[in-house]
Formats: C-alpha cells, sequence, structure tokens
C-alpha cells in the first residue's frame, strides 16, 4: 500500500484513492477576493460500496472528522457507509420527499443496467435528461432537500468538525449540488463550478466501463445509460436557474431558502478560503 496523496491545492485534481474515482478535494479554485479555497478541508466522492481495504486506510489517512452521506434510507440500507474512528457519519436524506428522482435508483442501475431501459419507459417524456434536470429544479424546492442542504451548511459553518466528506451513491447529482453551491458561496466563479461539476465525466464514467459494456452484451444501447450514468451541464444549470428565479442569489438561497443566518456565507468563507 502507498502513502495517500496530500492535497496539493490543485483545482480539480484526481482522485488520492483508486476505488473512489469521482473523489476530489474541492481545494485551489478561485473564491471571494481571489482567494483559493483551502485544500485538505472538502471532498466530495460517491458511497464506499466499491472501496478496497487498503484505500480504506488511505480515506481514513486524509483526517476527514464528518461524513455526510445524502442518500435514502434504501440507499444506506443496501450499501452502508464504513465506520471510521472518529468520524461522525450524518445522514441527510434530500430525496425523501420524492418518489420518482432517478438519482436514488443509481445502485439498482450499477447492479442491473437493463433498469435504465424501464427507467426511461416510466417517464412521461420518454427522457432520462429531463427528468434528471426536473430533479435538479426540486433540490431547490423540495422540503427534504432544503432540510438536508440547510443542516449540511450549518454543519460546514462550525456545528460539525472539518475536514468533511460529502456523498451520495454516485457523488454526482446530491453530491453535484452540494458542491456547487457551496463554490458558489464561497465566489467561485460560475464557469469554474461548472469545471468542477462536469469532471464526473471524466472520472466516474470511464470508470463505469463495466456497466456499459454489460448493457451493450444485453443488447442494450450504451447511449441510453449517459444521462443517468453521466452529468450534463443543463442538470446543474437548472438548479442554479431556480436559484437565481426563487432566491436572486446563492446568499438569498441560503438566508431565505434553508433558514439559515445571514452570517453563514461569511463563515464559510472565513473558513474554507486561504
Amino acid at each position: 500500500m502507498t502513502d495517500v496523496q496530500k492535497p496539493n491545492g490543485q483545482p480539480g485534481a484526481p482522485s488520492p484513492i483508486v476505488s473512489l474515482p469521482n473523489m476530489r478535494d474541492l481545494g485551489g479554485w478561485r473564491g471571494s477576493d481571489g482567494r483559493a479555497v483551502r485544500p485538505g478541508l472538502l471532498y466530495r466522492t460517491a458511497d464506499f460500496a466499491g472501496i478496497s481495504a487498503d484505500d480504506a486506510k488511505l480515506f481514513a489517512a486524509l483526517g476527514v472528522r464528518t461524513v455526510y452521506d445524502l442518500r435514502s434510507k434504501a440507499e444506506r440500507a443496501a450499501a452502508p457507509d464504513l465506520v471510521f474512528d472518529g468520524v461522525d457519519d450524518i445522514a441527510l436524506d434530500v430525496l425523501a420527499d420524492s418518489e420518482t428522482a432517478i438519482p436514488a435508483s443509481l445502485g439498482g442501475v450499477f447492479a442491473d443496467p437493463t433498469l435504465a431501459v424501464e427507467l426511461n419507459k416510466k417517464l412521461k417524456d420518454g427522457t432520462a435528461a429531463a427528468a434528471i434536470a426536473g430533479t435538479y429544479r426540486d433540490m431547490i424546492t423540495l422540503p427534504s432537500a432544503n432540510t438536508a442542504y440547510a443542516r449540511f451548511f450549518a454543519g460546514l459553518a462550525g456545528v460539525d468538525r472539518a475536514p468533511v466528506a460529502f456523498h451520495c451513491t454516485a457523488g454526482k447529482d446530491r453530491t453535484g449540488w452540494a458542491a456547487a453551491s457551496l463554490l458558489a458561496v464561497l465566489g467561485v466563479s460560475r464557469d469554474d463550478v461548472f469545471a468542477d461539476y462536469l469532471l464526473t465525466n471524466d472520472r466516474l464514467v470511464p470508470a463505469l466501463k463495466p456497466i456499459f459494456d454489460k448493457f451493450a452484451s444485453e443488447g442494450g444501447d450504451p447511449d441510453l445509460l449517459l444521462p443517468i450514468l453521466g452529468v450534463r451541464k443543463e442538470y446543474l444549470a437548472s438548479a442554479f436557474e431556480e436559484v437565481d428565479s426563487r432566491y436572486g442569489s446563492i446568499e438569498g438561497y441560503l438566508t431565505d431558502g434553508l433558514g439559515l443566518d445571514a452570517s453563514v456565507p461569511d463563515t464559510l468563507r472565513a473558513s474554507f478560503l486561504e
């Protein structure tokens, strides 16, 4: 086993843990007043279902003290988080109030990619992409999402201990909004926020090649999987459009949408910017 790579402040650096390909440190992106996000404090990732024993030791070596699990009860039951000594694991079910959200069904698609065909058939307009974009809007409006993200930001603002990691199943949708909204609050440009978000297509999708290959071997069209297992700019854009139309700004989202104190954005910047 090799030592874990130490955070180097390079934005979008590859995962230091091979069996968590969609994991990345949010450090290095330029935020308010040109200050960089501090490395080694904020990690986004997929769940730990595929992590090896050696890589679990590497994750522990990062010093994470709080893990936010954004998955549903069913997802957590199917693939419980690893228990790390001295780490608080906080369950925040973002999509508890949604009965049809595709992101909460990804574990089933990983196990049986033919479910992607059924998911597409069940959608009223026949497109998974449109449904997922709708889920991103729901992440701004659902009571369960607001409760979850309010607790997430309150934790980052001092309720919980840093460094932190946060994840859903694939680490791309519920996690994607958590990372995007956090970077936006820290003053990272919208272009850079999207750049971090879209890295999932470079990191996660290639790692899922066995799933695409299995689907193709059973007569499926791999293109049907791409909108479900990857990310698209329009998904995240839908969430930001909902925020802008309802609250006018990301700060308004935190205060008016999530009910957080007006001091929270400044607290986050003081904590996570160099």
